[in-house]
């Protein structure tokens, strides 16, 4: 068994400022985030306080779209040098975080280009600290960051396994998001726990995270689904739910749904939750049994069609059947991320996966 972790994770409401000493990592901040989210919920704020008030000096790149693309990523990375940046802070959801993550690298490696993020080499970037404001992606916790490669047509992770050195989460910055997004981002966190569960890799020190983060989805489940309003302390349990999610994945990986799920966001605009959660019922009525019911309870589902049944509610999703075995037959076609998946997949077993 296996576990790394190197991120120092502190969840609290209040987080950032609590935890302003532990931000001095550097002299001069790039910060990475969206056109808007992060000014709205008050996390850009908070963030910028603490480094005015600690003497750092910053420079914001906000450019940053959903599901950003190499070419964003390389913007990002001419700003934080024209900066003189030294360390970067990633805030928002896994858009922002990812983009930072692979600005890091780049900052930390001027004279490479934008292969240099797909290269299978060693490779150091910049330190960096991650302040989340979705519950979803969990890439607070997690080596991943998954750009957009338009040359491709697709999305995909980059090779650089990249921790941030700090996670800040405070469950206040996602009562001011809106409720698709909260839903949308709630099904992702709930399609890494199940993907971290049926998993080749899945062991004792990753059950630990996947069976915690179950049990807090489903306790937030009445304010995911909107019968009940959001408070901060449910707020804050989402967001624990979400990075116990992205521990789980940083140590097995995801398997078969989310490769499925990247030429339905690139192709068809479809939510990365909604994507990756369309395929979940399908995939987890296909685990060993006992491993089956023993999630799905923990999660408070009866059955794969109950789980269905949830998410289809949560977030759905209308694909074209062309679009569909086009991403199936890609997925069948990577041994890495089939070597990942626990039963046998053919043909016929991918199929029914995509039978949405």
């Amino acid at each position: 068994m296996k576990f790394y972790m190197p991120t120092r994770v502190y969840s609290g409401i209040n987080a950032v400022k609590a935890h302003a000493d532990e931000m001095r990592i550097g002299a001069h901040a790039l910060i990475v985030t969206g056109k808007s989210s992060s000014r709205k919920n008050g996390s850009l704020d908070d963030v910028v306080s603490v480094l005015e008030k600690n003497g750092t000096a910053y420079t914001v790149f906000d450019d940053v779209e959903e599901n950003p693309s190499v070419e964003t990523v390389m913007a990002a990375r001419d700003r934080g040098i024209s900066c003189g940046a030294d360390h970067v802070i990633g805030i928002g959801g896994g858009s922002p975080l990812d983009c930072a993550k692979a600005a890091a690298l780049m900052i930390n490696n001027p004279d490479r280009d934008w292969q240099f993020m797909y290269e299978d080499t060693r490779a150091q970037a910049l330190p960096m600290i991650a302040v989340p404001t979705t519950c979803g992606t969990g890439s607070e916790v997690t080596g991943v960051s998954v750009i957009t490669r338009h040359d491709l047509g697709t999305k995909g992770s980059i090779k650089h396994r990249i921790f941030p050195v700090l996670a800040l989460v405070d469950g206040r910055y996602l009562l001011e998001a809106p409720s698709r997004i909260i839903k949308n981002t709630a099904v992702d966190a709930l399609a890494h726990l199940i993907e971290s569960g049926v998993n080749a890799q899945a062991d004792t020190f990753s059950d630990m995270n996947v069976f915690a983060g179950l049990a807090e989805w489903r306790k937030c489940r009445p304010y995911i689904e909107g019968r009940e309003a959001l408070t901060e302390d449910a707020a804050l349990m989402l967001m624990n739910a979400s990075s116990l999610a992205g521990m789980s994945i940083a140590q097995t990986g995801t398997t078969l749904p989310h490769s499925l799920s990247y030429l339905l966001t690139y192709e068809a605009h479809i939510p990365h939750g909604a994507a990756v959660g369309v395929f979940q019922a399908n995939y987890i009525a296909c685990a060993e049994k006992d491993r089956r019911q023993a999630m799905l309870s923990a999660a408070g589902f009866d059955s794969p069609d109950d789980l269905r049944r949830v998410t289809d509610a949560l977030a759905p999703v209308k694909a074209d059947r062309a679009l569909l075995e086009r991403s199936a037959e890609a997925v069948l076609a990577n041994p890495a991320k089939l070597a990942l998946c626990p039963f046998a997949v053919d043909r016929q077993v991918m199929y029914g996966i995509i039978d949405i």
